[in-house]
């Protein structure tokens, strides 16, 4: 469910029209919605107000300050993967103690920079990265508390670019050998291991990997327990999908049921870290019809935005619905909409049924809210988007377009 809706012939966010929202701020456009975060944010934590719980947003989805900011206010802890997202999400003013930092590849500089900001955690994926997070932690005398990355071997059943779970993936630590690693942890002076991480994958229609995942670390949840190690935290990580055409994946209130019913009782705070499920369908991408171009083998919209602004499509073959910011009735026809760039695999969507556009007329591109800006980039000198958030009838700049001047000023 989303806040963005045709009324009396035009598009809107919330209170606030498209048409002019593009007019006076250029296309292509970001435009997020206060309410569809709040709402998605809300009805995701609630589904787990049954067990003691801890929801990090997953910054790489949408890292923009004005959206970390308000769900840091709803309660939101965040779930980082660079010393770059560690320092957007305490600009935000989350709470470092609600801060968990995975990722595969921490810089010492990275590291430092947690422990000297008082995390809550280091989700850990290797061996040496374990040893240098405790030598680190010992020259500034400090004790990092850490989890590992347990690889449980589940086919998630996605596209296999956001398939993390198998043991194929570069993330985590084999479960077979995973005891070693928690082993070691116990005997280093400078690290306290204190929780279980897994994350299976991205845009999951199904709660059924999540379960075998589940039953999976629960044994091996057994077997540290036996160690008499002192494990607090449960980490699931997050990839609950959304819809983006035709899915149809389980609500949050169906996720939280089933996990609350599978851990019971266990005296282990859960750690989730979702980020499309919650500014997925929060957001849209505006852009503007620049030509037509009809050949004897296809129909062409040529749109201002390209896959340097939303790469999902060229990257994934992802589908995101495109629709009209104001819809002329007209019949439709088979088209490819594509952009700018100087690449056959530049394209928002190809051999799609969309009502006849014509120049300078807008269209919307909807689930733009995660992995689209985050993902976007300066290929072939083109600046990146502004991003709008809009609360209501309030509309907040809340990030500037670029512009020529700042593309090049860091190689003046």
């Amino acid at each position: 469910m989303h806040h963005f809706e045709q009324r009396n012939g035009t598009l809107f966010a919330e209170g606030v029209s498209v048409q002019e929202l593009a007019e006076r701020f250029g296309t292509p456009l970001y435009v997020y919605s206060t309410a569809t975060l709040k709402r998605h944010f809300e009805a995701f934590d609630s589904a787990f107000a049954a067990m003691p719980h801890l929801t990090c947003y997953s910054v790489k989805a949408n890292s923009n300050l004005h959206v970390l900011r308000l769900l840091g206010s709803l309660g939101a802890g965040m779930d980082i993967v660079s010393g770059g997202e560690l320092y957007r999400a305490l600009l935000a003013g989350v709470p470092a103690s609600k801060i968990v930092y995975s990722g595969v590849g921490k810089k010492p500089e990275e590291i430092r920079q947690a422990l000297t900001a008082g995390i809550l955690l280091f989700n850990v994926e290797s061996m040496q990265e374990l040893i240098r997070i405790n030598d680190v932690a010992r020259d500034m005398g400090k004790v990092a508390q850490v989890s590992f990355r347990i690889n449980p071997d589940v086919d998630p059943k996605t596209h296999p670019y956001i398939s993390t779970g198998l043991k194929k993936n570069k993330f985590g630590l084999n479960i077979e050998h995973s005891l070693e690693a928690y082993s070691l942890a116990r005997d280093l002076p400078n690290v306290e291991p204190v929780g279980i991480d897994c994350h299976i994958g991205s845009q999951l229609t199904s709660i059924d990997p999540f379960l075998e995942a589940l039953d999976k670390l629960m044994a091996f949840y057994e077997k540290l327990k036996a160690m008499n190690l002192d494990i607090r935290y449960l980490d699931l990580g997050g990839g609950l999908g959304i819809n983006y055409n035709e899915e149809e994946p389980p609500h949050p209130s169906e996720f939280g049921a089933a996990l609350t019913k599978t851990l019971g009782q266990l005296p282990l705070q859960l750690i989730l870290e979702p980020g499309r499920v919650i500014v997925g369908n929060a957001g849209i991408l505006v852009t503007e019809t620049l030509y037509t171009k009809h050949t004897p083998s296809k129909n062409f919209v040529i749109v201002d935005a390209a896959m340097n602004d939303l790469l999902r499509p060229s990257l994934y073959g992802s589908f995101h619905r495109i629709e009209e910011v104001q819809p002329q009735g007209r019949p439709e026809q088979d088209v490819d909409v594509v952009g700018p760039i100087c690449e056959s695999g530049d394209f928002l969507a190809k051999d799609r049924q969309l009502p006849e556009v014509r120049q300078g007329e807008r269209l919307a591109v909807y689930s733009a809210g995660a992995y689209g800006f985050t993902m976007s980039s300066n290929y072939n000198t083109r600046p990146r988007a502004a991003e709008i958030l809009v609360d209501g009838e309030q509309v907040i700049v809340a990030r500037r377009r670029e512009t020529y001047e700042t593309l090049v000023a860091q190689e003046l």
